[in-house]
């Protein structure tokens, strides 16, 4: 089956509406985000705070780090406008500092979740990732909740089997 007849059957199949909501920073998350969308034809919004973060990544980090340590809520610029026509939404982060970082809180607390289920998804270096997929389901506890998915860097492999075993695809 080719990709867009996978993504017709699973529209077809399926006949709620998907939206892929992700945080990215470096392109790690977003690659994985694009990937996830190609396979289940969902809708693709890139979480993306009014004041960029720096591009090098020791400074980066220490924002970052400034941001957990004082429990910010780092404003979004952009907003989702037909919210309601969503049913299952995946929330898309890197690990930072142990966990979601903190735009993510900012997102979660933007829209009510009730009746929407919810997929975390994560990218990370070496750890963390439960965590971060457990801080997620945590912000959406209105939610119903499908298992995630972690992937190291920007590698997709195991994703398809994923989207599988949690019923998204077939």
């Amino acid at each position: 089956m080719t990709a867009s007849a996978q993504t017709d059957s699973v529209k077809e199949q399926s006949g709620k509406k998907i939206l892929i909501a992700y945080f990215s920073w470096g392109g790690n998350t977003q690659h994985v985000a694009e990937h996830i969308a190609s396979l289940t034809g969902g809708t693709l919004f890139r979480i993306e705070p009014e004041k960029p973060y720096p591009t090098e990544y020791k400074p980066c980090t220490e924002v970052a780090k400034e941001e957990k340590e004082s429990d910010a809520r780092p404003a979004i610029k952009n907003k989702i406008e037909n919210w309601d026509e969503y049913d299952t939404i995946f929330i898309g982060c890197p690990v930072w500092w142990w966990t979601a970082p903190m735009i993510i809180n900012t997102f979660t607390e933007n829209y009510d979740f009730k009746g929407k289920t919810v997929v975390p998804f994560c990218t990370y270096a070496s750890t963390y990732r439960d965590e971060t997929l457990a801080r997620i389901v945590e912000l959406t506890s209105a939610a119903e909740h499908l298992k995630g998915f972690g992937a190291v860097d920007k590698n997709t492999k195991g994703i398809e089997e994923w989207l599988k075993n949690i019923g998204i695809t077939e």
